[in-house]
Formats: C-alpha cells, structure tokens, sequence
C-alpha cells in the first residue's frame, strides 16, 4: 500500500491540497553536510533536523495546528572544517540570503511565523533573526536546536557534541542502514582549547576541526544504542510538536503576557 502526500510536508504535496490551505507555520529544517567520525553519513545533520521537523510536524498537525515544513537547507556554516574533505561551507551571510529570500515568500502567502529547526552546532541564526524583523516586521522568525527539546542526559551516558552517543543513536534509529558498525567508529576524542575564558566558554571562538579531533567527532559513540536514540527521538518531538501548536494558536501581536 502506497503512502499519501502528507499535506504538511511542502515537497510531498500538491497545489491542489496547498491551496485549501490556512497554513499559519512554516517549518525550516536547516542541516549541514559534514563528517560524522568514520561511522555516520555526511547527511547526519540533515537527517536528523528533516525527520525531527516532519515528526514534530505532524504531532501538531494531529492537534489541528496547520503547519508546512519547508525542504530542509543541507549546507550548514563549516568554515572551520574547511579542510577535512567535502565539508561544505555556507556562509552566515549566504544564509541571510536564503532567509531574506524565503521570508519574502512566505509573506505574500499570508504565512507570519517561521521556525527553523536546526541540526547543526555551527549554524547560529540569532543576528540573521534581529535582521529580518526589521526588514520583515510582519514575519515572527525563531529557531530551535532540535536535540535541545529535551533533556539528553536523561537519556545518554554522554550526549558527546559531535557524531556522539547522541547522534548516533538516533540515526540508528531512523537510518540504521547508513550507519557504519560501531567497531569502525573513532573514539572521539578532541582536545581544548588551553586559554582559560575560551575553555570556559565565556570566551567565544571557532574550533579549527583538523586541531581538535583525529576522527571529526567529539564524543564517545560507543554506547549508542538504537532503543535510546528511539526514546530521545520521541521526547524532542513532542516537545517541539508543542511548541509549534502553541505558536499556531497565538497572534504575533499577541506574544506577551
């Protein structure tokens, strides 16, 4: 039996659903192409910020919040991993690009909030956000990290940063075939950085990837397990599918309380 168009998934559905339509949320994934250790795809990040966005989509979408989730972006800002091999680099100020672009359309469609939800560290949408509401008044932009929705460590020994137990994890569980034997994976290993403010993180600075880590992760892989990466699925989009009914319900000028 064939799946139907989900009519809250904009590259799965047609005009003739869309125009019957009272979308009021557009929904952005935005990933990156990278690497992952040696046993995670490049797309990791790109997985992981589509499938969190459509799931959480259609929890909402379930409770009669009408959402659309836009295709998701799959070049994130790599400029520190310019030299491991086929990072690909989108400049922030190419994302304001995309941002002005897209929020323009959704404008003239008579859509007023956007979310994007965010599957990569290095992508920072906060200065692009206060641009855009002042060149789009009428568009109320925010952005989410979708593993931030719940709490990680609830549910991982060590969530690690990059190409970890949490990641892995739950790309076993949504893709487990692209998912290399966790024996293959690197340790994670990465070095700090030595200066006090900048090891505190009160100091803010790019990480030269190549410096850092042997095997591009940062965190241990090696506990990841498919049933917890299920529950950790499971909890972040529910608390992102809540946020997105909430923000269907509520006025942009009516934000406050």
């Amino acid at each position: 039996m064939k799946n139907s168009p989900r009519p809250y998934v904009l590259a799965e559905t047609n005009w003739k659903t869309v125009r019957e339509q009272n979308y009021t949320v557009a929904i952005l994934p935005w990933g990156a192409t990278e690497a992952h250790n040696y046993h995670l795809p490049y797309g990791t990040d790109n997985i992981l910020a589509e499938n969190a966005a459509i799931q959480a989509a259609k929890l909402a979408w379930d409770k009669k919040a009408k959402v659309i989730v836009l295709p998701n972006i799959p070049f994130g800002v790599n400029t520190g991993q310019m030299d491991v091999d086929l990072c690909i680099n989108m400049n922030p100020s190419t994302q304001m690009a995309v941002l002005k672009d897209l929020v323009q359309v959704l404008e003239a469609n008579n859509i007023h909030k956007l979310v994007i939800v965010n599957g990569h560290g290095g992508n920072n949408f906060k200065q692009i956000i206060r641009e855009l509401s002042i060149l789009y008044p009428s568009v109320f932009v925010c952005s989410l990290n979708w593993w931030e929705a719940a709490k990680a460590s609830n549910y991982f020994h060590e969530p690690g940063d990059h190409a970890g137990e949490l990641e892995t994890a739950v790309v076993m569980h949504l893709t487990p075939n692209l998912v290399l034997p966790l024996e293959e994976a690197g340790d994670g290993n990465a070095k700090t950085f030595k200066i006090k403010g900048l090891k505190e993180g009160w100091v803010t600075a790019q990480r030269k990837w190549t410096a850092v880590t042997e095997d591009t992760g940062v965190g241990n892989p090696k506990m990841a397990k498919t049933e917890n990466g299920a529950k950790f699925f499971m909890a972040v989009t529910e608390g992102i599918s809540g946020f997105l009914q909430e923000l269907h319900e509520v006025g942009i000028d009516d934000m406050y309380e």
